[in-house]
């Protein structure tokens, strides 16, 4: 990524414009099992008094029955964001009875994939064809791989930043073409840097043995049950649990809007020859019809299958596929899909990394971004990679430009570069967004106190196995919120929004007025 224009800095920090350089709107969606006291993945369904994961608003599920993904509505201030975030923990832990949320991206103790329950969402034709997707993963990737956790942040950049970026570029396209390009170039250069998010941020170090369930995998023996990567930052970022060789040779455009909508086309309507022998359906001897494997033979189901480091969105409408939903409204917002969930945070996110990544995207926005080529993207993938299986190998390299560069040094450049940015987000602030970027930068320059290492250094000081050291978290996490004196109102507005969703979800069911065969034939002739 090319240095950020000085130029345009100075214009953004005039008085009038300082202010709205804030004004963007975040969110968070926070990934996390369900276990036992004992931290053995839940059995038990989505707890109705959370409401219907289907139309929930804010409590839904991800994979499996027992995955979590708890949501938060767009936020004006990473505080609020976080906030929110925290109230929906509230409300669930005072749902959970004697259940907690594990504290770590890789899994509790996993028995295999007959333990893992996939998410159900009713009688509804699209329940149903959730359902199937999630079928059909478990046939593609397997089961125990789904249910490593993540943290997705939302960004929007601000409304009413786009013309005035549009004007002092003299950029003459029109101004919705104009965003999308924009969001794009955005995208471009995060590829290029976002192997730092895995660096400064990586929180999956080490990962319970049973996580292989007798897959071949070359970690590092830490006690009779764990294995770690001795310098790794993510694993869960790293290729241990994703074999994934039928998207392997997918090299999706993030050039422009109309040619990452064309990849991801093409791979959802081009067959793959093992998927082609799983079947759509099962089909019993001399059966017409039979139980749903998958939803279709393509390479990718949907678009959601493709999985990617970022990736740019559009609120689909109900029934709408998301690449028809970009290409007729455009990007609304980017996703980062890159966090592990922080197992030292009781929600999961720090405001400190929230802030952080903030500045880092929209110093992606603002710095030169070229189009990027099929070997560009390979050398990012490279990259991320390296930063996620041995980030804090002393003198590891990673490539820029075809030629290798000390990543420890490029990190510090990357992150100095970000501080002019940060004072002028900090301007009508408390200093939080410069204070996030120092926090990261004193990090990068001493690998021993990053969360990697902090999780590893616990590990060995109280001579716990990976299972040990997250569940005595999850169990600290689950006295926190334990301890919390309940807020009534807050309490009283979820309990009403569990009711209206499964309100919702039986309306919903109630209105299908054609089959399931149908509803998918319409779905995917969407054009």
């Amino acid at each position: 990524m090319k240095a950020l224009d000085a130029s345009l800095l100075r214009q953004l920090a005039e008085p009038d414009l300082r202010q709205l350089l804030r004004a963007g709107l975040r969110g968070i969606e926070r990934e996390t099992l369900r276990v036992t006291p004992d931290g053995q993945i839940a059995q038990t369904p989505h707890p109705a008094a959370l409401g219907a994961a289907l139309t929930h608003p804010h409590i839904t599920t991800d994979y499996s029955e027992s995955l979590l993904e708890l949501v938060t509505s767009p936020a004006v201030s990473v505080s609020d964001a976080w906030q929110q975030l925290h109230d929906i923990h509230a409300f669930v832990y005072s749902n959970l009875d004697d259940e907690m949320l594990w504290s770590t991206s890789m899994p509790c103790l996993l028995g295999g994939d007959e333990e893992i329950p996939i998410a159900e969402y009713g009688s509804s034709n699209v329940g149903r064809m959730k359902h199937v997707y999630r079928q059909g993963l478990a046939y593609r990737y397997g089961r125990t791989m789904q249910v490593i956790s993540g943290v997705h942040f939302n960004y929007s950049v601000p409304v009413g930043l786009w013309p005035v970026l549009k004007q002092i570029e003299q950029d003459v396209r029109p101004l919705r073409d104009y965003i999308d390009a924009r969001y794009f170039d955005l995208l471009r250069n995060f590829q290029r840097v976002g192997w730092l998010i895995l660096y400064l941020f990586g929180s999956s170090p080490a990962v319970c043995k049973s996580f292989f369930a007798g897959r071949p995998q070359s970690l590092t023996q830490f006690d009779e049950h764990t294995v770690y990567g001795p310098y790794a930052t993510s694993l869960r970022m790293s290729d241990i649990g994703y074999n994934n060789t039928s998207q392997a040779n997918l090299d999706i455009s993030y050039n422009n809007l109309a040619d990452y909508v064309a990849g991801l086309e093409y791979a959802i309507h081009t067959p793959y020859p093992p998927y082609e022998r799983v079947g759509v359906r099962a089909l019993a001897e001399g059966a017409q019809t039979g139980e749903y494997n998958q939803l279709s033979t393509s390479i990718l189901q949907i678009a959601n299958e493709y999985y990617s480091f970022a990736r740019p969105k559009q609120i689909a409408l109900t029934g709408e596929k998301p690449t028809l939903a970009l290409r007729r409204r455009g990007v609304a917002y980017i996703e980062v899909r890159a966090l592990d969930v922080d197992p030292f945070s009781p929600t999961g996110v720090s405001k400190e990394t929230m802030h952080f990544i903030e500045c880092l995207l929209l110093s992606c926005l603002f710095a030169e971004s070229p189009p990027a080529d099929s070997e560009e993207r390979r050398e990012s993938q490279f990259n991320h990679s390296r930063a996620a299986c041995c980030g804090r190998t002393p003198g590891i390299r990673l490539v820029d430009g075809g030629k290798e560069r000390d990543l420890q040094e490029w990190a510090v450049e990357i992150i100095e570069s970000l501080l002019p940015l940060a004072e002028l987000l900090d301007t009508a602030g408390d200093g939080r967004y410069s204070a996030s970027i120092k926090a990261g930068l004193a990090q990068a320059q001493n690998p021993d106190t990053l969360p990697s290492a902090h999780i590893l250094n616990e590990m060995c000081e109280s001579q716990e196995s990976f299972f040990e050291f997250a569940l005595r978290y999850s169990r600290l996490h689950q006295a926190t919120f334990g301890g919390l004196t309940p807020d009534a109102a807050l309490l009283e507005r979820f309990a009403g929004m569990a009711h209206q969703s499964h309100r919702r979800q039986a309306e919903i069911e109630a209105a299908d007025a054609c089959s399931f065969e149908e509803y998918l034939e319409i779905y995917f002739a969407q054009a």
